[in-house]
This record gives structure tokens, C-alpha cells and sequence, in this order.
């Protein structure tokens, strides 16, 4: 089986080209940043995956991603190769797109590429919801006995 999904976030916008003939099909190429969940020291903290989609996937990016989003594709992993205009062979790894989505909302996505429509006041960072110390939230008092599980 050969099945990938990855969560990360457009290096650049995707670079869409159509097929020649009769009916022209949309390829749009874009890299994904995937961050590592583990780094060790010297090493990156991400690895940069490219990423094909065809037909309406290829459309589909070109319309609505751009630098800086946050989307997760799934697909399979295809590899081939080349000879450059050096005589030199160079080998390829691609993930073939065969979903794509968006993981936060536009805000957020403008938010994090620092300008655009920013819907979020810039100069008050977001609250979290009534934190514990330990990273949890608190349980309103009361609420306890309906919950299903204890």
C-alpha cells in the first residue's frame, strides 16, 4: 500500500501549468513545510515535500492556496528520474495529491503571514480558556455529575 498524509503549511505559492491538447488539464506543483516532531541537534526542524495535484485538485490550489497556509494532503509517494541539461541523472520523490484541505481558518492564516485581512487585534495576543497550571482546563463546578465518565 502506498498512502501518505501530511499537515504543514505552503513554502510559496503553488505553480500551476495546463496540459497541451484537447482538453487541458491543471498541474499544480507546490512544497509543503512539514515540521518534525523530534529534532535533534544540527538537524532541521522540517523537511520540505513536494507535492503534484492534477485535474480539479490542480485548480483548486490554484485559486485558494497561497504562501503560508496550513493545509493537509493525502496521496501516494512517486519516484522517478532525469538526466539534466549537465548529462547528470537526478532522482525525484513527489506525492501525487489525492485530497487536500485547509487546517484553520483564514484568520488564522493571516494571522501567521503577519499581514492581509487580518480579522485578530495584533497587539492582544489570544486568551486561552481558564488554563489549570498544568495545561488543562479547569471543569466548571456542578458539571461533574453529568458527565458520562469519571
Amino acid at each position: 500500500m502506498n498512502k501518505v498524509i501530511l499537515m504543514g503549511r505552503l513554502t510559496r505559492d503553488p505553480d500551476v501549468r495546463y496540459s497541451q491538447g484537447e482538453r487541458a488539464t491543471a498541474v499544480a506543483r507546490y512544497t509543503l513545510a512539514v515540521n518534525r516532531r523530534f529534532k535533534r541537534d544540527g538537524e532541521p526542524d522540517a523537511d520540505f515535500i513536494n507535492c503534484v495535484a492534477f485535474g480539479r485538485a490542480g485548480e483548486f490550489a490554484e485559486k485558494y492556496f497561497r504562501q503560508g497556509i496550513k493545509i493537509v494532503i493525502s496521496g501516494r509517494i512517486q519516484t522517478g528520474s532525469y538526466t539534466n541539461k549537465d548529462g547528470i541523472k537526478v532522482y525525484t520523490t513527489d506525492v501525487i495529491v489525492e485530497e487536500q484541505d485547509f487546517c484553520e481558518s483564514k484568520a488564522a492564516t493571516d494571522q501567521y503571514n503577519g499581514g492581509g485581512m487580518q480579522t485578530a487585534n495584533p497587539s492582544k495576543p489570544p486568551q486561552p480558556s481558564q488554563a489549570a497550571g498544568d495545561g488543562f482546563m479547569n471543569i466548571p463546578d456542578g458539571l461533574e455529575e453529568e458527565l458520562p465518565f469519571s
